[in-house]
């Protein structure tokens, strides 16, 4: 088993908390600084995949696993085109990869992505701080020199304004509108594309995940991904049959300034729509309910959902630092999902219409199928109005 970084090592990168704590380890990756909030994440595999998800723009990864790296990285795992997260804490330092499917290692692909990874640090003790404290903002630097400035890196860390307020989706989405047709891997093809005459969907990129776009297409969906400032007009201006709200980043009350007028053109002409992660706050905005920051956010891949309609209890993957405020859910909109961990909101719908959405990600397969029925029952939504 690889060895943290010892005390007599000179430490080579740094992580100093707004409250002045200071954590010291090996750096990896990019070298320089970045500021942002600081998140851990509980699952067991998928470094690569959270290091591309959009939705963790402006955030800082702890990764409670300690075994990070040592299965590699590919193309096929990225998320987006780029990492979005600024960076990511990990116990043990990195080791060489051993998968079938690495074509590189972690430390060089961090590098090439310019993102700043830091090692050897007691990660437990980090995750209960964030649990105890909050989520806190912090700066995180490497310098192979070992050369660091902490009261410097503190006042940026208590400088930096946070993510309450802030609007990322727009930074994060697509600039352009774009068909997507790739759908989700499968052995031993890989990933093939739909063929024939689809489900016309149209995808509102707040920072959507590709492998959401892919089980849309697996679903028989004909998808055209449309910018986060998208107009109703632009959306039905395509015709679609459906309207699909994808995950992102940021303050989801920010985004909907632009976001729930939106939506609210669509909901008007009486389409089937589903959202998921911030796709499912927008909408929750649109329909006239709140949203509020959590202590700590939930980000894991281990996260027991009740479907109060069911009974079902799904085990899910969820990246989130808001939360709808259930209390306040409009007379003819029901809550559909909570979550086992703390009660708090993970699934709304419209009564008698097909028009729903989840906190969760359904897409990253946990379960690993527990949740794929969201994207047939969309589907399916379609086909009935087809058929009506």
């Amino acid at each position: 088993m690889p060895a943290s970084a010892k005390s007599t090592d000179k430490p080579t990168a740094c992580l100093a908390l707004s409250d002045g704590t200071v954590f010291y380890g090996k750096g990896f990756g990019a070298t320089g600084e970045t500021v942002a909030e600081l998140v851990f994440n509980t699952a067991m595999t998928g470094y690569q995949e959270i290091m591309t998800d959009p939705s963790y723009a402006g955030q800082v990864v702890t990764f409670t696993f300690p075994h990070v790296g040592n299965v590699g990285v590919t193309p096929e795992d990225d998320e987006t085109a780029t990492p979005v997260a600024a960076g990511m804490v990990v116990k043990w330092d990195p080791t060489e990869p051993s998968n079938w499917r690495s074509t590189g290692e972690l430390t060089d692909w961090l590098l090439s992505k310019g993102r700043i990874g830091i090692g050897g640090i007691d990660t437990r003790r980090l995750t209960r701080a964030i649990r105890q404290q909050g989520a806190p903002h912090v700066a995180l630097a490497h310098d192979p020199a070992g050369k660091f400035d902490i009261a410097a890196l503190v006042a940026k860390a208590r400088a930096w304004k946070g993510l309450v307020g802030l609007d990322l989706a727009k930074d994060v989405s697509c600039t352009q509108s774009y068909r997507w047709n790739e759908k989700t891997w499968a052995w031993p093809e890989g990933y093939t594309e739909r063929t024939g005459a689809g489900l016309r969907v149209v995808a509102i990129d707040y920072g959507a995940k590709r492998n959401i776009l892919r089980c849309l297409a697996s679903a028989g969906c004909d998808v055209t991904v449309l910018p986060a400032t998208a107009t109703a007009e632009d959306v039905l201006a395509l015709n679609p049959e459906g309207v699909f709200l994808s995950n992102g980043p940021g303050d989801p009350a920010a985004t909907g300034a632009y976001a729930v007028p939106m939506i609210r053109g669509v909901l008007d002409a009486d389409l089937p729509l589903f959202g998921i992660c911030l796709g499912h706050q927008m909408l929750a905005l649109a329909l006239g309910a709140k949203t509020v920051k959590m202590n700590h956010g939930h980000h894991g891949a281990n996260h027991p959902v009740k479907d109060l309609t069911t009974g079902k209890v799904e085990i899910t993957s969820m990246n989130h630092g808001f939360t709808v405020d259930s209390q306040t859910l409009p007379k003819g909109v029901s809550e559909t999902h909570v979550s086992l961990f703390d009660g708090s909101n993970c699934g709304i719908a419209v009564d008698g219409k097909p028009i729903f959405s989840v906190q969760y990600h359904p897409e990253a397969s946990p379960g690993p199928q527990d949740s794929y029925y969201l994207f047939e029952r969309f589907a399916e939504a379609i086909r009935a109005r087809r058929a009506a």
